[in-house]
């Protein structure tokens, strides 16, 4: 990696591409510092973890900004003003990491609370700092860090929840998007407690959704059965392993007045979808949306071969002109390779197919344009 590469906006530096020693070896994690080049001319401030891989984190390539609680604050104005524009209603991803100026830092706003994710030892480090920042930007009155996830692992980070402005809600949380109400556990659920990056998915997927009999395989809360719910879907049938997730699911469709359109089948989607084919049954649109099956380079061809057979599983489901829906949010599976894998099993599966759109995650998941991995979500949409 050289300077100028750093210099044209790439936010990383590796551990092997910084001439070293012992004390710099001893820098204590979340330390801001000055990175230079060879001839010792400053390029960027960045957030240094030894133990992490990523040893330094472009803060700003300004080297007199002065890394705060005004410099964090004007990085939050900036990415609620975009939300701001984006959505009527605060529920949304306000901070998506690099992309939106903080590196390694996660926020998911939900109403008059905001769950972050400080993904990076420098974000740890200016936790207070960071939920004053966001309390005085947005005027949420509760602030929940979550510390789970295989990001914080990376940066030698703990596991330690905690709610660090107002209190824990109680109980789930409804969330309106699509029209759809979704629940979300904020304390005990998957990363921030929903998914929003497939919004504009869901969107997508309900326009096929009334008078149509819909198929969810690794629906977490419902993300496209209750949004087709909402569309005048006939039924939806919601497959996940995860108990907690499908009651959350079922809680979702009654607070929408949908119960009785909506049905759980709980265990191993591969499973799953084996069971259904076995029982003779069909659905209009199909949809599945596993988590990430590569996700890293050394996992790409078994991620691949995972995302063929999900394919050729699923698309015997799927009725004569019906839609099916298959996703990846692996970044180490490229568009190119996820596409041309759930190609090959359509095509195992003895089924033509025609590609009809192509999504990604919605527009408060900004991609940072010279960072592939912020571009992880692909969903791909076939009639059949």
């Amino acid at each position: 990696m050289s300077p100028r590469h750093i210099r044209h906006g790439f936010p990383w530096v590796y551990d092997n591409e910084l001439v070293t020693d012992r004390r710099s070896r001893a820098i204590a994690p979340g330390t801001i510092g000055l990175l230079e080049d060879a001839e010792r001319n400053p390029v960027a401030l960045v957030a240094i973890n030894p133990n992490s891989r990523i040893m330094a984190r472009v803060l700003d390539r300004d080297t007199g900004a002065e890394i705060g609680r005004a410099w964090i604050e004007a990085r939050l104005l900036r990415a609620f003003d975009l939300r701001s524009r984006l959505f009527e209603a605060p529920y949304y991803r306000l901070v998506h990491a690099e992309a939106d100026g903080l590196p390694g830092v996660i926020i998911d706003r939900f109403g008059d609370v905001a769950v972050i994710q400080p993904n990076a030892a420098w974000a740890e480090a200016m936790i207070e700092v960071l939920s004053e920042a966001l309390v005085a930007v947005t005027g949420v009155s509760t602030v929940i860090k979550n510390a789970s996830g295989r990001a914080r692992s990376l940066e030698g980070l703990d596991e330690e929840s905690a709610v660090l402005r107002g209190a824990a809600p109680d109980g789930p949380l409804a969330v309106p998007m699509n029209g759809a109400t979704y629940m979300a556990d904020l304390m005990g659920g998957q990363k921030t407690g929903i998914f929003y990056d497939q919004r504009p998915n869901h969107a997508f997927a309900a326009r096929f959704a009334p008078g149509a009999r819909v198929l969810d395989v690794f629906s977490h809360v419902g993300g496209f059965s209750l949004a087709a719910l909402a569309g005048g879907a006939e039924s939806a049938v919601a497959v996940d392993g995860s108990e907690p997730a499908l009651a959350l699911a079922e809680a979702g469709a009654a607070a929408m007045g949908a119960e009785a359109r909506f049905a759980t089948r709980r265990g191993d989607a591969f499973a799953q979808l084996e069971a259904l084919a076995a029982e003779g049954e069909s659905f209009d649109v199909v949809i599945c949306d596993p988590p990430a099956f590569a996700p890293t380079k050394k996992a790409l061809d078994r991620g691949l071969r995972a995302y063929e057979r999900v394919a050729r599983l699923a698309a015997p489901l799927v009725r004569e002109g019906g839609l099916l829906g298959l996703c990846s949010c692996s970044h180490a599976a490229d568009l190119g390779a996820f596409r041309g894998a759930s190609v090959r099993g359509i095509g195992r599966a003895g089924r033509e197919a025609r590609l009809i759109h192509t999504g990604f995650a919605g527009p408060d998941h900004p991609m940072h344009p010279q960072l592939a991995e912020s571009g992880y979500l692909k969903a791909l949409f076939f009639a059949l």
